[in-house]
């Protein structure tokens, strides 16, 4: 699947979804049916839903957001120049490692971010060597230097 494809893939329930999930998650015995009746949806159709954009790859991934400097675990920003030509292949090797939290194209150079989070400090480093080993492509790490907070909304 190209980036192009993506947005394409998504109906106005798919990103409405999205959207209201980035606010919160309901917590309560049956969560995914009280995401659903927001949308006119059962509980069922609300999982199916979601496994369809994870399947699809849509979602690179679905969960909590923790954070992972406060538990003790490591967290920082990589980036790649990716040749376009090998850039779904890319995608996939850099998503298939389970502490690449969030992978973005950008139109730069440097056209492939993602986040890594681990569950020690002293992993971060590793997992970025796998990850261009894997790749053959050099991996820029630019840890934190200040917080802030982002969230992707789509138009519904």
């Amino acid at each position: 699947m190209t980036r192009e494809s993506m947005s394409n893939d998504m109906d106005t329930i798919d990103r409405g979804l999205v959207n209201a999930l980035q606010g919160g998650f309901p917590v309560c015995s049956r969560p995914f049916a009280a995401i659903g009746a927001g949308f006119g949806l059962s509980e069922d159709e609300v999982i199916a839903r979601l496994q369809r954009l994870l399947d699809d790859g849509i979602l690179s991934r679905f969960g909590p957001l923790f954070d992972a400097e406060r538990m003790g675990g490591g967290l920082t920003l990589a980036a790649m120049a990716v040749p376009e030509d090998r850039y779904d292949e890319v995608t996939e090797l850099v998503n298939e490692s389970p502490e690449v939290a969030h992978n973005y194209a950008r139109d730069h150079a440097l056209n492939m971010w993602f986040v890594v989070a681990t569950e020690r400090a002293d992993e971060v480093g590793a997992v970025l060597q796998r990850i261009e080993e894997k790749a053959g492509l050099p991996v820029l790490n630019m840890p934190k230097e200040e917080q802030f907070f982002l969230e992707l909304k789509l138009n519904a």
